[in-house]
């Protein structure tokens, strides 16, 4: 047995409990297993679990800020399993995450598909005035309803800038539908198109300062270039890079902003989630 495979199945690791309890964590890692309305590749309701294990094997010192952020102490939470139909889960992802934002903690949510942000997102809203989101994703996720339901991953986006009226700048989009296309200009939110931004750092402070004080970063993995996560479930040409991605979050911790979530919506077998406190690192 390896070193990494003897450690604790945590996020990250850590096997000290001072920096793994909850009562002494300030952030919080919320894993969601969901998949009910994938409607291409499948395995997102696999893609939290293997968060936290690849996890395991990552160094918990930031070399960029010279700091070992975990020390802020992050408690892993027990897996929000699936429920059917959609909408009973999305209820009660709502009702969890109000208790979780009740907490005054930092909530990091890994999921599952997109659709899980929906009733995060709006639990964050009602605590904290003035909320705004920053969606980097391949699709606008704008319908109305798919496949029959409103809660659908690729109506998400419907949910936050048509139902609860929570301003928007999307990053990295390039799929989209006629009926999304023929709204834009009615909502609240404005696009980044790929073809406008990748291989370019001078639209981010554009972005962020399309935002408000209060903001909630929701990254869905296809937002990246596929050649970076091909096994993603809707891939699509082009995509912004790692590098890109970072810039623009760390453009974002830079903007003196009180308070942000990050809000990681990562398919199975790869990538990492990072927590991070904006008011004690500079991502």
């Amino acid at each position: 047995m390896t070193e990494s495979q003897s450690l604790p199945f945590n996020f990250g690791g850590i096997a000290e409990e001072e920096f793994s309890s909850y009562n002494q964590s300030r952030i919080l890692v919320w894993p969601i297993a969901y998949e009910g309305t994938v409607s291409y590749g499948g395995g997102t309701g696999q893609g939290a679990q293997a968060i936290i294990d690849a996890s395991r094997n990552m160094e918990l010192y930031d070399e960029e800020t010279d700091a070992e952020v975990y020390k802020l102490g992050i408690h892993t939470l027990a897996e929000s399993s699936s429920i059917d139909p959609p909408e009973r889960m999305m209820a009660s992802l709502y009702e969890r995450a109000k208790e979780l934002v009740g907490s005054d903690k930092f909530v990091a949510m890994i999921g599952g598909e997109h659709s899980v942000s929906g009733p995060v997102i709006r639990a964050h809203a009602e605590k904290y005035s003035n909320l705004s989101v920053l969606q980097i994703d391949a699709h606008a996720d704008l319908r109305d309803t798919y496949d029959g339901t409103p809660h659908s991953h690729a109506s998400i986006m419907a949910r936050v800038v048509k139902d609860l009226q929570i301003p928007t700048v999307q990053c990295g989009i390039r799929s989209i539908s006629a009926e999304e296309a023929r709204v834009i200009d009615q909502l609240p939110t404005r696009i980044f198109w790929a073809k406008d931004i990748v291989g370019r750092s001078d639209w981010w402070d554009e972005a962020v300062d399309g935002l408000t004080d209060n903001v909630y970063l929701t990254i869905d993995i296809d937002g990246l270039d596929p050649s970076l996560v091909s096994a993603t479930g809707t891939p699509e040409p082009g995509g912004l890079g790692w590098y890109e991605t970072i810039g623009l979050i760390r453009t974002l911790a830079r903007n003196e902003m009180s308070l942000a979530w990050i809000d990681r919506v990562l398919l199975r077998r790869r990538a990492e989630c990072v927590c991070i406190s904006l008011r004690e690192a500079d991502l």
